[in-house]
């Protein structure tokens, strides 16, 4: 069996594997087996391994002898770190409408500004194995999509023509049958994932829920704001378009953006950017932004230029002037790719209207 055949990750599927009458060799991970005692003593566990599953003393003690290893879940920890599956924006902002505060995703940053460097081997041990698990989730849930990443900044705001367009770039990467991957934050990054969001809704949606959004423009001074008119769009249109977004508590001043389906959340922001960008397979589209945006261009660049993955993906870098004149990584870029199998898998554009043209010739 290979692996993805043998990890068990809800009861359901731990029931349709334990009626078999056996776990043998099965890795079950974060499931709540209080109420499956019964099943642990009948079924054959040997070789299994249970990652952070609650189950009854007696249960506990069966597995073990039957030469299961067991990973008991950590108590009074703010995130779970042998979790089975991404994030969801319920999830992380469980207990909205009250403050951001008081939810699992500002307790979980709070958890991290307090043990990052205190050398306590344990709680990096913690960071890892959940990153670990994020990584293997995000594998699972793009396994056979045609990723394109969106990259920008942080800085755009709801209620300008930037932050429209780049929701429009989403949309429509979306409704080609791309799956949008951002970093998962607020500015460019939401609005690429509003327009995926979005996509499924007629076109006049997404004007009213710019509309909506403007009010609360920034997640400063109020992120508990900002993301309640986040959480009104999605009531007004509940049955919203996939995406992903991939952002890190190493950034985490920056809320998670609540219109990313599926949310791949990190301590370790290395792991994070390294990892968003490798699973952008199909290509990447690189927004006016700052120092964090001009890390991922070379971040990117830096594997298509040694082939390192294999066939280069494809990089478009949008606003000629900015990334000529006010942050000129374009001519640095072109400068690396001359003569190489990358030099035709770039390019650069005024406009996101561009984008799925360029992407597409150099598909």
């Amino acid at each position: 069996m290979v692996n993805a055949d043998i990890e068990i990750e809800t009861l359901a599927e731990f029931d349709q594997v334990v009626a078999r009458g056996s776990l043998s060799g099965y890795r079950i991970q974060s499931v709540n087996l209080l109420e499956r005692t019964f099943a642990l003593l009948s079924a054959d566990t040997s070789a299994a391994v249970f990652l952070g599953c609650a189950m009854e003393p007696d249960a506990s003690a069966k597995v073990r002898a039957d030469g299961a290893l067991v990973f008991p879940p950590v108590p009074d920890l703010p995130f779970n770190p042998y979790r089975g599956l991404l994030y969801t924006p319920e999830e992380l902002y469980a207990g909205l409408p009250g403050d951001y505060e008081a939810t699992p995703d500002a307790q979980a940053y709070a958890w991290f500004q307090e043990t990052r460097a205190d050398g306590d081997v344990f709680s990096s041990m913690l960071r890892s194995l959940h990153d670990d698990a994020v990584s293997d989730a995000l594998d699972e849930h793009l396994t056979g999509a045609r990723v394109v990443g969106v990259m920008g900044g942080h800085a755009m705001s709801r209620g300008g023509a930037d932050y429209r367009g780049a929701a429009e770039l989403g949309r429509t990467l979306a409704r080609s049958g791309l799956t949008v991957a951002t970093g998962g934050g607020p500015g460019a990054m939401e609005a690429a994932n509003l327009g995926a969001y979005l996509a499924p809704a007629p076109d006049g949606a997404l004007p009213e829920a710019l509309e909506m959004l403007a009010k609360a423009p920034s997640f400063v001074p109020s992120v508990s704001d900002w993301a309640r008119a986040a959480f009104a769009v999605r009531e007004r249109w509940p049955a919203g378009g996939d995406s992903v977004g991939i952002p890190t508590w190493f950034y985490g001043h920056e809320p998670p953006n609540a219109f990313a389906q599926h949310i791949g959340k990190y301590f370790a922001n290395a792991t994070r950017e390294d990892g968003l960008l490798a699973r952008s397979t199909a290509g990447v589209v690189f927004l006016p932004g700052a120092a964090g945006t001009v890390q991922e261009v070379f971040d990117s660049a830096t594997p298509n230029y040694y082939s390192s993955r294999g066939e280069p993906a494809p990089m478009v870098l949008v606003d000629r002037t900015h990334w000529t004149e006010h942050l000129p990584a374009w001519p640095l870029l072109r400068a690396l790719a001359r003569g190489r199998a990358m030099e035709s898998r770039i390019a650069l554009v005024d406009s996101v209207d561009e984008v799925p043209g360029a992407l597409a010739a150099m598909a």
